[in-house]
């Protein structure tokens, strides 16, 4: 059954002009009463009529950055460069634009959450950082969220998140598995055969993407994987600490790990060298991201660079209409391997 104007206006006790006023922004409204229409709105799930393009003027200056964690690095330089590009003038009226970041920690109820306070302010841009989420529940109603923000006015765009048919969205997708296969690719070139990996969160799409390419660079060369090398974790050093001793005690032969992440990689380092094991004479570690402090440590690490501040920048730009979204809406960015003569080398 289609839900009308005049049933938001009969769920929110008011009249159905005042529900117009609301949706179309042209009117001043009491704060109290347009927080509960819009509230109406979204109980009922109300599908506004007309095309986007009439319904952008009713959008505020606020633009929402939904971050998994903003202490991350990942995701604190790619909220940095999209926050760049989203300031200054170009609001309404000439007026700056209000960046919110929201930190969702991981919780698939925040992200929903946060979806809906964006959207109840008539958020101009929404941009999504990171993997998603693998549940068929929770992306059927990140789906229809976006899919709603969409129609309503608000530019959608994921960064470093897979693209989300049939939504609205732009996408601009890292080439996680590709990174992995390259990554997992250069330690069988230097004769690693018994290689540990600690993975991500069993949940996330970057999770899966990297270990597949991680398992096609094995079955390419023919190394048939022992479900003891591969452990799962956070995406933290102390994560990467406890899945190395944890790969240690399962099979002290490993020559090399590869880990999900670079802060992940860290704490392998630091677990390999209480365990009396040399990097990389002993035992080589790879990670993933190239973030800053990677470059610094002893020896510096061996990684696959994701352009996050590049691909952060773009996605502000999108988000704001200051560059043509991707052809048929999406664009894989791929990484780049970043071998410093380093925290991989030949197996001894």
């Amino acid at each position: 059954m289609t839900v009308t104007l005049a049933d938001v206006a009969a769920r929110a006790q008011v009249s159905p002009a005042t529900v117009s006023r609301v949706l179309n922004g042209n009117y001043p409204v009491a704060a109290s009463t347009r927080e509960r229409v819009l509230k109406a709105v979204d109980e009922l799930d109300y599908v506004l009529n007309g095309p986007a393009s009439a319904l952008a003027a009713a959008t505020s200056d606020l633009v929402g950055i939904l971050v998994n964690d903003i202490a991350d690095p990942f995701f604190g330089i790619m909220a940095s460069a999209i926050q760049s590009e989203i300031g200054g003038p170009g609001g309404r009226a000439g007026g700056e634009r209000l960046a919110v970041v929201c930190n969702t920690g991981g919780s698939p109820e925040r992200e929903l959450t946060y979806l809906t306070l964006l959207q109840r302010q008539r958020a101009a841009a929404v941009v999504l950082t990171g993997g998603a989420i693998e549940d068929a529940q929770h992306k059927a109603a990140m789906d229809a969220k976006l899919r709603k923000l969409a129609d309503a006015g608000t530019r959608v765009v994921l960064c470093g998140r897979p693209q989300a048919p049939e939504t609205g969205a732009i996408a601009l997708t890292f080439d996680n598995r590709g990174g992995g296969q390259e990554l997992t690719e250069h330690l069988i070139r230097l004769r690693h055969r018994r290689l540990g990996y600690i993975a991500g969160p069993e949940e996330r799409t970057t999770t899966r993407d990297r270990l597949e390419g991680h398992r096609d660079a094995l079955a390419a060369h023919g190394i048939e994987e022992d479900p003891r090398w591969t452990v799962h974790g956070r995406y933290d050093r102390r994560s990467g600490y406890e899945a190395t001793l944890e790969l240690l005690r399962r099979d002290p032969s490993l020559t090399a790990v590869v880990a999900a992440n670079d802060s992940v990689a860290l704490g392998a380092c630091a677990a390999l060298r209480e365990s009396g094991r040399r990097i990389p004479d002993d035992v080589s570690v790879a990670g993933f991201d190239d973030l800053p402090f990677s470059i610094d440590a002893v020896p510096a690490l061996t990684t696959v660079r994701l352009p996050l501040t590049e691909a952060g920048a773009r996605a502000g730009r999108i988000a704001m209409g200051r560059e043509e979204p991707p052809p048929g809406g999406i664009a894989s960015v791929r990484g780049e391997l970043m071998v410093r003569g380093s925290t991989a080398g030949p197996r001894g």
